[in-house]
């Protein structure tokens, strides 16, 4: 992180208005580069971008530094016009949640996953996609796990972490042993060790999952804010100015 980028925090913004800025100046500095008013999560860990609201030629500029050739991120917020040879790759409506009502509950029949659990976790989301998950995103916090004969068949864990707030992500269940409640005694738990650290949990749901979103309103989440986000893909060669 350089001095440079301490400085552009825009004023009144909540930490949840932009949580990879905040969780990249904060708790997960160690994964961060910055370039400008941009970071990015050592892609290992994850893939996210955290950029201004409105972002101007030097934030594309510094983006497509951070991502390199071809190289692809996440912008938070709608209706960004990327410069000429930048493709919009996909464009989808999201929900964030607070869990300030969550009703925790720590679960001892959960098993703690490891660096060592990795390949099956990687596995686990393959088989349900739940969102992106990388070899180390691992390391961004606590994850939870179910074990049936040995087999990893449902988890969540932590994922991004601005100051106060951290969120519950990767959470997923392996179709056939769905409608056994895990997920909910995953999210509880999780949020118990939240909870505990004084902090409050929050998520992100795809707008379109309407399922997910209707059980997270079940344990306690209610919407914070609906929002769009847009992938984005740099330019194959890009020159600075």
């Amino acid at each position: 992180m350089t001095a440079e980028s301490a400085v552009y925090i825009e004023p009144g913004l909540h930490p949840l208005d932009d949580p990879v800025r905040a969780s990249l100046r904060g708790q997960h500095r160690e994964f961060a580069t910055w370039v400008g008013r941009v970071g990015r999560y050592d892609p290992r860990v994850a893939r996210f971008c955290g950029h201004p609201p409105v972002l101007d030629d030097r934030d594309w500029a510094d983006l497509a530094a951070l991502v390199g050739p071809g190289g692809a991120a996440a912008l938070r917020g709608g209706g960004h016009v990327p410069p000429p040879g930048w493709t919009i790759v996909r464009e989808f409506g999201s929900v964030q949640m607070d869990g300030s009502g969550l009703a925790v509950s720590a679960d001892p029949e959960l098993v703690v996953l490891t660096a060592a659990d990795v390949p099956e976790i990687l596995e686990l989301i393959a088989r349900t996609d739940p969102g992106p998950y990388a070899p180390r995103t691992i390391e961004m916090g606590a994850y939870l796990g179910v074990r049936v004969d040995g087999r990893l068949v449902a988890m969540a864990g932590e994922r991004l972490h601005p100051p106060g707030w951290t969120e519950i992500s990767a959470v997923c269940t392996d179709a056939e042993f769905r409608g056994r409640g895990y997920a909910s005694r995953l999210v509880r738990a999780v949020g118990a060790g939240i909870r505990a650290r004084g902090e409050i949990p929050f998520l992100h749901a795809l707008a379109t999952n309407t399922t997910a979103i209707r059980l997270y309103e079940s344990l306690g989440f209610t919407v914070r804010q609906r929002s769009s986000a847009m992938i984005v893909q740099a330019p194959a060669a890009y020159g600075r100015n």
